[in-house]
């Protein structure tokens, strides 16, 4: 792809962040079943049923803009995703386990903070205020569930692997 302006760069970048968010659909029922704490299930199950309707508003914009979402590979989720799926993998005290399930989906969470917010930017800088309420919404989303795993990991997830010997 060729980038020649910033409507060029918005594109690229909205094609980055639906690579990523389908391969999150695709990570999240594993770091469901991995999770020992029915909370942090629930939490990411919720965050499932949200990552489909972020599609779903991306999809919306990519329409309006008469473009294919499709052509793109977001390697940094990649390797997000690859490094959440490890931890799925690893034996040891469940609360342990959690609590690193909860780093791995922090990295993620902030990783999509920081794509949300530059494409709610540019949405903004190109006159598209439909995109950028659009992308807000979603990047508030984003930033709740940020704030939902950090919840779950001071109340009570990391004290309980605290206490593991």
């Amino acid at each position: 792809m060729k980038l020649e302006s910033l409507k060029d760069l918005y594109l690229e970048q909205l094609k980055d962040l639906y690579s990523a968010e389908s391969q999150i659909i695709d990570a999240l029922p594993r770091m469901a079943e991995a999770a020992g704490s029915a909370d942090l299930r629930k939490a990411f199950n919720d965050h499932l049923r949200q990552t489909e309707e972020h599609v779903r508003r991306l999809e919306r914009i990519f329409q309006d803009l008469q473009e294919s979402p499709k052509g793109q590979t977001c390697e940094g989720m990649k390797g997000l995703l690859k490094e959440g799926a490890e931890m799925t993998k690893m034996k040891g005290d469940p609360a342990v386990l959690d609590a690193g399930l909860i780093a791995a989906a922090q990295r993620v969470e902030h990783y999509e903070m920081a794509g949300y917010g530059t494409v709610r930017t540019y949405a903004e800088m190109l006159g598209k205020t439909e995109h950028a309420s659009l992308l807000e919404r979603t990047l508030q989303e984003e930033e709740q569930t940020d704030e939902r795993l950090t919840e779950l990991a001071e109340s009570h997830i990391n004290q309980e692997a605290q206490v593991v010997r």
